[in-house]
C-alpha cells in the first residue's frame, strides 16, 4: 500500500535528510542501528515506507539530533496516521492534489501565479460549477456537489480564527478575467467576489494585464510557492507546486526553489498595484453586466 504523502511526514523526512546529510552516515550503519536492511532505510528516506516512532528515536539519537529536535520530530511521527477532514474526499482527487490542499491548511505563506483560470481559492460556487460543467478530455465527471465541499473547505484557510490565516498573495494574467466559464452573470459575481476577498488583510491580488509597455515574459506560467513554517525547532517546509496535464510536480530542490522565487518577484513586480487590479477588476465587472 502506497503512503500518503501529509504534511507532517513531509517535515519528518525533511529533518531526517538534513540529519542525515549532516552526520555523514551510510544506510548500512543505520540499518545495523536499527536491526533492519539497508533497503529499509532508503524506503524510509523516499516516504515509501512508514516510520515507527521508535525508529524516528533510533534515527535521530544516530543522527545527532538535539533532544529538543528529537521530540519535535516523535511528535511529528505519533500524527503520521492521523486522517485528516481531507481525506474524506480521496474518491474525488488524486493524492498530489490531496497534497496540495494539506499544504495549503499548514502553509504561512502562499504565493501563486496563474494565467486562465481563476484559482480555487477565489472561486465562487457557480464559477466553479461552471468549470466543471466545461468539455474534458478525462472520462466522465467527478461529483460536483462533493467538488463544492471540497472548495469550501479549501477557502476555509483565508479567514480562519485559529491558526492564523496565510498571507496569500496572487499574480494573476488578464486572461483569467477574460476567459468567460458560465456566462456573464456567473462572471460578474465572480469579478465582485475577487474585488471583496482582494479587501482580506491576509490577502493580495494583483493583475498582470494585456495592455502595457513591455511585453510580459512566463506570464502564462502557472505554480505557486508554499512555505510551511515549521514546528519548534524543525525547519520549514519550501515548495513549489506546479500542476500538469495528468498529475502534478512538487519541486524542493533550493536552487529550484529560488529560481522560482526570483521569477515570482519578476512577476509581481511588471503586475499592476493591488489597488489598480481591484479597479481594474471592477472595469471587467462592468464588461460582464
Amino acid at each position: 500500500m502506497a503512503i500518503a504523502h501529509t504534511v507532517p511526514l513531509l517535515m519528518l523526512l525533511n529533518e531526517l535528510t538534513r540529519l542525515k546529510t549532516s552526520s555523514g552516515i551510510k544506510d548500512a550503519e543505520a540499518a545495523r542501528h536499527l536491526g533492519c536492511q539497508p533497503s529499509k532505510i532508503n524506503r524510509i528516506m523516499l516516504g515509501q515506507s512508514k516510520i515507527s516512532v521508535g525508529d524516528t528515536k533510533l534515527l535521530g539519537e544516530l543522527y545527532g539530533a538535539s533532544p529538543e529536535l528529537i521530540e519535535v520530530m516523535l511528535d511529528l511521527a505519533r500524527n503520521l496516521g492521523q486522517k485528516g477532514d481531507w481525506t474524506s474526499y480521496r474518491d474525488l482527487f488524486r493524492e498530489s492534489f490531496r497534497l496540495l490542499v494539506d499544504l495549503e491548511h499548514h502553509a504561512g505563506r502562499l504565493r501563486q501565479v496563474q494565467s486562465e483560470i481563476i484559482p480555487g481559492l477565489l472561486q465562487t460556487e457557480a464559477y466553479r460549477r461552471a468549470l466543471h460543467d466545461a468539455p474534458t478530455p478525462f472520462h466522465g465527471k467527478t461529483d460536483v456537489d462533493g467538488e463544492i465541499q471540497a472548495l469550501r473547505y479549501r477557502q476555509s484557510i483565508l479567514t480562519r480564527e485559529a491558526p492564523a490565516p496565510p498571507t496569500v498573495s496572487f499574480a494573476l494574467s488578464e486572461s483569467y478575467l477574460r476567459r468567460g466559464y458560465g456566462g456573464a452573470a456567473v462572471m460578474r459575481d465572480q469579478m465582485h467576489r475577487l474585488i471583496e476577498i482582494a479587501d482580506y488583510p491576509n490577502v493580495q491580488i494583483q493583475v498582470l494585464p494585456f495592455g502595457g509597455n513591455d511585453p510580459i515574459l512566463y506570464a502564462s506560467l502557472d505554480f505557486c510557492l508554499i512555505h510551511v513554517p515549521g514546528p519548534g525547532i524543525a525547519n520549514p517546509l519550501n515548495f513549489v507546486y506546479v500542476e500538469q496535464y495528468d498529475d502534478a510536480r512538487y519541486l524542493d530542490d533550493h536552487d529550484r526553489v529560488e529560481a522560482y522565487e526570483q521569477l515570482w518577484g519578476y512577476l509581481q513586480a511588471a503586475a499592476l498595484g493591488p489597488q489598480d487590479s481591484v479597479e481594474f477588476i471592477g472595469k471587467v465587472a462592468d464588461h460582464y453586466s
